[in-house]
């Protein structure tokens, strides 16, 4: 392709092949992965590990006799449906510091976390995450989490300093709304609210690939991929969903009724920062299984399904070559 995507947002149901996809495209080399896909170095930014710590903080908040700020159990769904946005400005910030590598080490991770995930809840409408938690409780909290935290300072500083320049930044999320809903979706739901608080950077760059499986097979493949413990939980590979967030958070989704109503084919029109964009967007049709055999050892990869798998996704991302005006 005659130029490599700066930006790509890789969009599905949980457990859909999105990471699976990512992992192939990375066992690629570069000279094919940018000849055949227009990727460069891939540099990935995953909203995941920040679910994994606000379950981290609701379950400490719990073993406190506090009030839980994000989850009230193990097994539910947001207590506040717009930190649907947290999420999302977390990632803004992620993808602005991206090649601004000097960031003295934080002495608190867990305060480093909780302060970016107060300002990341402040455009939202959302309180600081402990602003009803007193002093010592917030001193016992911190302690409990910081190792979480301080992994997760350590990764993101990895990926921060691999740099920009020659490199796609794979930004990976899944969003839905419940069983039976109407479209579209209510906000703080969906794509079309998520996409719309994505930061001018992003939108003025990004691609779309959306991974497409049903949501019955979305849970069927999360109840497969899961794994216990932390080998699972803090995953991106094998980390499960709760069956209840399966069906209220991604019982449906509005991805291909944002592709039908764009007023530009092949794209999904966002409204945002007083503009409009038009993100190029294909479909990876994953309803039949093609992806769950990367999850093994490379070695073990059957050449017929590889070959199937890179056909397809060759023919998805020909259509993103070109970015909308």
């Amino acid at each position: 392709m005659d130029q490599v995507l700066p930006t790509l947002l890789l969009v599905a149901h949980p457990a859909s092949g999105k990471s699976e996809v990512r992992r192939y495209l990375g066992s690629l080399s570069s000279e094919r992965a940018a000849d055949e896909f227009g990727l460069g170095r891939s540099v990935h930014l995953d909203d995941y590990p920040y679910v994994h710590l606000m379950r981290r903080i609701s379950a400490e908040l719990r073993h406190l006799y506090e009030s839980p700020v994000f989850f009230a159990s193990d097994e539910t769904p947001f207590l506040e449906a717009g930190d649907w946005g947290t999420l999302i400005y977390l990632v803004n910030e992620d993808y602005a510091d991206l090649d601004r590598t000097e960031q003295p080490e934080p002495p608190s991770a867990a305060e480093w976390l909780l302060q970016r995930m107060d300002r990341a809840r402040y455009p939202v409408g959302l309180p600081p995450v402990l602003a009803d938690v007193g002093d010592g409780e917030r001193e016992i909290l911190a302690l409990a989490v910081e190792e979480d935290a301080r992994q997760l300072w350590l990764d993101r500083q990895e990926v921060l300093a691999e740099g920009t320049v020659g490199a796609t930044v794979v930004i990976e999320f899944a969003r839905g709304g419940p069983e039976g809903a109407t479209l579209p979706l209510d906000r703080p739901h969906g794509y079309q609210y998520s996409f719309s608080r994505l930061s001018h950077e992003i939108l003025s760059t990004a691609a779309i690939l959306y991974v497409w499986v049903t949501p019955e097979e979305s849970r069927r493949r999360n109840v497969e991929r899961a794994r216990p413990g932390i080998g699972g939980d803090a995953s991106i590979l094998h980390h499960g969903v709760p069956e209840t967030v399966m069906r209220q958070d991604y019982g449906t989704d509005d991805m291909t009724w944002l592709l039908e109503q764009s007023d530009r084919p092949g794209t999904v029109r966002v409204g945002a920062h007083g503009n409009v964009y038009h993100l190029p967007a294909a479909v990876f049709d994953n309803r039949t299984d093609k992806t769950s055999f990367l999850r093994a050892d490379p070695e073990t990869w059957p050449d017929n399904a590889v070959t199937l798998l890179h056909g397809e996704l060759k023919d998805a991302f020909a259509k993103l070559s070109h970015r909308g005006e």
